[in-house]
């Protein structure tokens, strides 16, 4: 009976501990098709680390809201914050900083084959992006461009470029998808996004009146 009611005493003192710790599983890619192998992943508060395997995938033990990491300079630093009920942080493409020393590195620790980063290199301008880390076309303007707000009229979103003031009767910015004018770019995936770029001031001369509100310009990948 003593022993049972230690053993039941420790599992109530344990248990709060236990429940701040949780396994995460996560995914890396570069140039959003390559799994990411022998790659260690962190994480800041528990400490723990983990390689990920032939598929780019990892699993770690984390603590409530804790930030994964990854440990390699061939990459653009990654932070990403562990939600509070969140355990999978779902696919994250890693960029690739390209230079000689790099690629050797990269096919030395078996990051990737030399075969799929010589592929990858020669479509650099196409595959190296982070585009696909984004929910929506929304999501990827406000999070790469300054001064670039998203906001809802009539039912519908727009993009509107802060620091321009508009004497049209709309304010919101031109879109220029392909080199054609759409009225709205809400179905433009951000994984199919090749280049994207927003452009105000001289730079918008070229389309007129239509582009004093700014434009922004896409161009997906065919």
């Amino acid at each position: 009976m003593v022993r049972i009611l230690i053993f039941s005493l420790l599992i109530f003192i344990m248990h709060p501990v236990l429940s701040q710790t949780k396994v995460v599983s996560g995914e890396f890619t570069t140039f959003n098709r390559f799994p990411v192998k022998n790659l260690k992943v962190m994480a800041k508060k528990s400490k723990a680390s983990a390689l990920t395997d032939s598929l780019g995938q990892f699993y770690l033990v984390c603590k409530t809201q804790d930030v994964i990491k990854i440990e390699s300079e061939i990459f653009s630093p990654v932070s990403i914050r562990v939600g509070k009920n969140e355990n999978h942080i779902g696919r994250r493409n890693l960029i690739f900083i390209n230079n000689p020393v790099n690629r050797q590195l990269a096919t030395g620790y078996g990051y990737i084959s030399e075969s799929d980063l010589t592929y990858a290199i020669s479509h650099l301008d196409y595959e190296n992006n982070d585009f696909c880390n984004y929910n929506n076309i929304y999501d990827l303007l406000t999070g790469r461009f300054a001064g670039v707000t998203i906001e809802t009229s009539g039912g519908r979103r727009g993009v509107y470029i802060r620091g321009i003031n508009s004497f049209n009767l709309s304010s919101e910015a031109l879109y220029v998808v392909d080199n054609v004018i759409m009225e709205s770019i809400d179905h433009i995936l951000p994984c199919d996004v090749k280049s994207i770029d927003v452009i105000k001031d001289g730079g918008a001369a070229i389309y007129g009146s239509r582009g004093a509100n700014g434009v922004v310009i896409i161009h997906r990948k065919w």
